[in-house]
């Protein structure tokens, strides 16, 4: 699985996201919004805004958090094929 994390330093709902992967010991790339020339041109073009984070799976653009309600635990532990021990 190719896993990108489209992020920015302060965001808050990002490192949640990020902790999620790591605990869960799944690899991806993070691609820093403000520090990687055409990120933002990117999430413009793909999402319609500048919401993060984003994950890119294999191609494919998933918002992993709603506003209001937090990171989508149990939608991404199903998209990402985490079990629960």
């Amino acid at each position: 699985m190719d896993l990108k994390v489209y992020t920015a330093s302060w965001c808050r709902d990002c490192f949640v996201a990020k902790r999620f992967l790591q605990q869960h010991s799944i690899a991806f790339t993070e691609i820093d919004i403000e520090r990687t020339p055409g990120a933002v041109d990117a999430l413009l073009q793909n999402v319609g805004k500048k919401a993060i984070p984003q994950f890119v799976i294999d191609g494919k653009w998933v918002q992993p958090y709603k506003p209001g309600q937090g990171f989508l635990y149990e939608e991404m532990s199903l998209l990402l094929g985490v079990t629960k021990a």
